[in-house]
């Protein structure tokens, strides 16, 4: 358990806090390319760590995300004419670029350079992987963009999405790390198991291994960029089912079920405030391009992705109760809620909108929600002592994998990453 110092601590994200500040190190997802379609088109709200700002996609294609206010009388540049390499306010005229810089003041004089000294706040952008991202922190200390392998194949091996989770960003960050939970939250009814037999294909096998080994052996490494964790599940004969999660600071995970062949899947938790987050979800498949169906079958909740509206909101959510089907809960899933994605927010927002860490009773299964804590908030206090996270100046090693691997129980932990990946950590050259 956490004290109530660290507790706020890892769960406070706003402007001068210790992990607001941490945050504030990285390149972050601001919203999906898609939402911005094309040159002059309707900017974009974003709050992100307790900040309100406006993104809007430029004459040239770039995106500026600035503060929403016109510095004149404050009127909100969200009602404002995209136009001509800059946003237009539409309560006197005044127009900003993308940098943030007074383009145009027409109720001063034509020879007037009041405009020069007027400057809305501005913060750089970058799209990778279909997301616009933004770096909010020092302008002088500006890193390169992580290079997650999902921006770094082809548009058509990948899908991007995002969702909104209505609680703090951290405990559904801890529900990624918490591989050991799908023992539970995510299976059939027992009923639904009756057959389920030693000949059934391999899906249905990895379902068996883990209903069968609720308590699996965890193993932790560090790396350059944050940690991967392995957790060992009894398969059959001589043999461990392992499952192996990959966690990037400061809020970016990878899935641990992927067999060789299959699609790889990740996410990256972006605060909004303090009780709710975004979370950007992506598949990609290095070896192969999605088809109609596939793309359509993402779009539809499948793998990590939510059924969302058009607004992102996902159609099941804390204000309907995930429209939870207590029959089909006595009967065929152990929760009664359709979607692993959704089955997750349901649990992550039921803890409250900030969990409260200093009242659990932890056990050895929880070793990877430790970790997590444990990097975080030693990255924090580093930070506050003037250390900068050196993970943010690394952007080649966040090139990893994660997945799934069957070896006979006599390999430990970095044989079968060296087995499964071909490097003891899961790096892929980009």
């Amino acid at each position: 358990m956490l004290t109530p110092d660290e507790n706020e601590m890892l769960t406070r994200s706003g402007k001068a806090t210790p992990g607001g500040e941490f945050f504030r190190r990285f390149w972050l997802p601001v919203a999906l390319s898609r939402e911005l379609p094309a040159p002059n088109c309707p900017p974009v709200r974003v709050r992100m760590l307790g900040e309100n700002l406006l993104a809007f996609r430029d004459s040239q294609g770039r995106v500026g995300v600035i503060e929403p206010r016109c510095p004149h009388r404050g009127a909100d540049l969200y009602y404002g004419r995209n136009e001509e390499d800059g946003i237009r306010c539409v309560y006197h005229g005044w127009k900003f670029d993308i940098a943030g810089r007074c383009l145009e003041m027409p109720n001063a004089p034509p020879d007037s350079r009041y405009r020069d000294r007027v400057k809305i706040v501005s913060y750089p952008t970058l799209e990778y992987g279909e997301m616009v991202w933004a770096y909010l922190g020092p302008p002088g200390e500006l890193p390169e963009m992580p290079r997650l392998e999902v921006g770094a194949v082809g548009a058509e091996h990948r899908f991007v999405s995002k969702k909104l989770q209505q609680c703090n960003w951290a405990q559904s960050m801890e529900g990624a790390l918490d591989t050991a939970h799908f023992s539970f939250l995510h299976m059939p009814a027992p009923e639904a198991f009756d057959d389920i037999n030693a000949q059934a294909p391999v899906d249905a096998k990895r379902f068996r291994w883990v209903r069968d080994d609720p308590m699996p052996r965890f193993e932790i490494v560090d790396h350059e960029v944050g940690f991967v964790m392995g957790a060992a599940r009894k398969a059959d004969g001589e043999e461990m089912y392992w499952r192996t999660t990959q966690f990037m600071l400061p809020s970016h995970a990878t899935t641990p079920s992927t067999l060789p062949g299959e699609t790889y899947f990740g996410y990256t938790w972006v605060p909004i405030d303090d009780v709710s987050c975004w979370i950007y979800t992506y598949a990609w498949n290095p070896e192969r391009s999605f088809g109609k169906e596939e793309l359509d079958k993402f779009a539809a909740g499948f793998g990590v992705m939510s059924v969302v509206g058009p607004d992102y909101v996902p159609i099941r959510n804390r204000g309907n109760e995930y429209l939870i089907d207590r029959d089909d809960q006595k009967h065929r899933t152990f929760t009664g809620v359709t979607g692993v994605a959704e089955q997750d927010a349901m649990i992550h927002d039921s803890q409250g909108h900030i969990a409260d860490r200093t009242c659990e009773n932890l056990t050895a299964t929880d070793a990877g929600v430790v970790h997590f804590r444990k990097m975080m908030l030693a990255g924090m206090r580093a930070l506050g002592e003037g250390t900068p996270p050196s993970a943010a100046r690394n952007a080649k090693a966040y090139h990893l994998r994660s997945g799934s691997w069957i070896a006979d129980k006599r390999f430990g932990f970095e044989e079968i990453m060296m087995q499964r990946f071909g490097d003891p950590m899961g790096r892929v050259k980009p």
